[in-house]
């Protein structure tokens, strides 16, 4: 019996000890948590209080302050402040001395470039001749100024019917209220209707869709119910727009244009295309859809066009594209039109096209030039202040503009044409992430000019014409020059007069020096906003 009670004691005893351990950790843990807590209270929150009180008077002195610094002046002394990186001298790392695999490529690459390559009658390009397609590429270069010279000789001389066109046609163009062929059209329409393959560059606004649509319209043989015209576009819009031109064209022929678009119910437009298509204009995913479909034959296409084809390359377009053009016949007549050509579609070009005759109506050779009569006017302004600033133009402008103001992401534009129209602006927004209902609903009030102000994305950059449009804002500027250029050609559309605007961020200041280079200080038109 004293065994049992003394282990139940020392049981009991060491049950009591590791009670008085535990209590003895909940209690300093209690004391630590409670310490934590009015440091808390106490320290960081009055710090919190003390930054907030400065940001309040930095902002009320950047208010109301009388210097001229702007926020450019202010990022880039910040920029400077910033510690110099190390260079590679200065590094405590040692330099490697041994080669590298690709220093071995590159001298194996040299080795191969100067040993003389082997004549052969028939010009293929021989190994070990990197320069071959540079060759091909100056030998065009001549090709197309001399094309200019003939666009420059012709200017002002041709009229419609100087061009050889059906009397239909030009009925149909004269109704349009075209009195005269523009630049771009007088010097690419000719080649067309003799069947040459085209690659026609020009600034935005002069008029691509007709060049191309008033040639195709001419040539295919209304009487036949063959798919003879295919337009090959990067966005429903333009599509829509492209459709309504080109049934606008061929009209008095009796030509019926279908356009095909993801977004909307397939079956309307396989309707469309078993009553009989003479032009069929489409994004490339749709196209391939119903070729996949076996409900679109192009075994009888005669005339091909890729507009904005930098456009549909860009996004990705690139495979669906090449499956369409495979499956229509090797003697069509093929024809690239857009605003920009970068190195990368010279590729597509060598692919597709056979000996085509370059029309190039910019003096830069991407493209990079905008019409003269856009007066461009920059701002610089902070992220924060941009409603302020956009608030301060809209009150400036004249009453009854059409204005289009582009935003990069959806959400922006939802908040952007939310907080106008809560200011008292009749305003909508128009971006990817909108049913096609709704963007035909508001893009069809934007073109009726129902609709006066309209926020996008880069959805509605890319090939629209709305001739009544008068301002452009850039209130997120756009991410390269190229795109910028067919933001701002948006306005000032055959001939007219706009006006664009863009604010220049903390971020933006590279790209805004990028498109000085480009397109010249003479252009730009610098202004501060009243609050600064």
């Amino acid at each position: 019996m004293p065994e049992p009670r003394g282990e139940y004691r020392d049981e009991a005893g060491d049950r009591n000890n590791e009670d008085g351990n535990r209590e003895r950790t909940h209690r300093s843990r209690r004391e630590d948590r409670d310490d934590r807590s009015d440091s808390r209270a106490i320290g960081p929150r009055d710090g919190n209080r003390q930054r907030s009180q400065r940001a309040d008077s930095d902002r009320g002195d950047r208010r109301n302050r009388k210097d001229d610094r702007s926020p450019r002046e202010d990022f880039r002394d910040r920029r400077d402040d910033r510690p110099a990186k190390r260079s590679r001298d200065e590094s405590s790392t040692p330099r490697r001395e041994s080669r590298s695999r690709n220093e071995d490529r590159y001298e194996k690459h040299e080795y191969r470039e100067t040993r003389e390559p082997v004549a052969k009658k028939d010009r293929t390009p021989v190994r070990g001749q990197p320069t071959r397609r540079r060759d091909k590429e100056e030998q065009r270069q001549p090709e197309a100024e001399a094309l200019t010279q003939v666009r420059t000789d012709l200017q002002g001389t041709t009229d419609w019917g100087g061009l050889k066109l059906e009397k239909t046609i030009v009925n149909s163009i004269l109704n349009m209220g075209y009195e005269k062929p523009s630049d771009i059209q007088e010097a690419s329409i000719p080649w067309q209707l003799e069947g040459r393959d085209v690659v026609a560059q020009a600034v935005t606004g002069s008029g691509k869709t007709a060049s191309f649509g008033i040639p195709m319209c001419n040539l295919v043989d209304p009487d036949s119910r063959d798919v003879q015209g295919l337009v090959l576009v990067p966005t429903r819009e333009l599509a829509q727009q492209v459709q309504r031109e080109l049934s606008l064209i061929g009209r008095d022929r009796g030509i019926s244009v279908v356009a095909v678009y993801g977004g909307e119910p397939i079956a309307k437009q396989i309707r469309g295309l078993e009553q009989g298509a003479s032009i069929v204009v489409g994004t490339p995913g749709r196209l391939k859809d119903l070729m996949n479909r076996r409900i679109l034959d192009l075994g009888y296409v005669r005339n091909a066009v890729l507009d904005e084809a930098d456009e549909m390359l860009d996004i990705g377009f690139a495979d669906d594209m090449e499956f369409i053009l495979k499956r229509t016949p090797s003697t069509r007549q093929t024809a690239l039109f857009s605003a920009t050509i970068p190195g990368f579609i010279r590729g597509l070009i060598r692919r597709y096209l056979d000996d085509p005759r370059w029309v190039q109506l910019v003096n830069d050779s991407k493209g990079l030039e905008t019409v003269d009569e856009v007066d461009q006017i920059f701002y610089d302004v902070a992220s924060q202040d941009k409603a302020d600033g956009i608030m301060e133009i809209l009150d400036d402008i004249e009453e009854g503009s059409q204005i289009l103001i582009f935003r990069k992401m959806q959400v922006g534009v939802d908040r952007l044409s939310k907080g106008l129209a809560g200011e008292g602006f009749a305003i909508k927004g128009i971006h990817g992430g909108m049913s096609q209902s709704e963007r035909n609903r508001v893009m069809n009030s934007f073109r009726d000019g129902s609709l006066r102000m309209l926020v996008a994305t880069n959805l509605a950059a890319r090939g629209l014409d709305i001739p009544t449009i008068s301002h452009v804002i850039n209130y997120d500027m756009p991410e390269n020059i190229e795109e910028y250029v067919h933001r701002i050609g948006r306005t000032a559309r055959m001939g007219k007069r706009g006006t664009a605007v863009s604010f220049i961020g903390e971020w933006d200041f590279e790209l805004h020096e990028q498109i000085v280079a480009k397109i010249g200080e003479d252009k730009m038109i610098r202004r501060k906003f009243a609050f600064y």
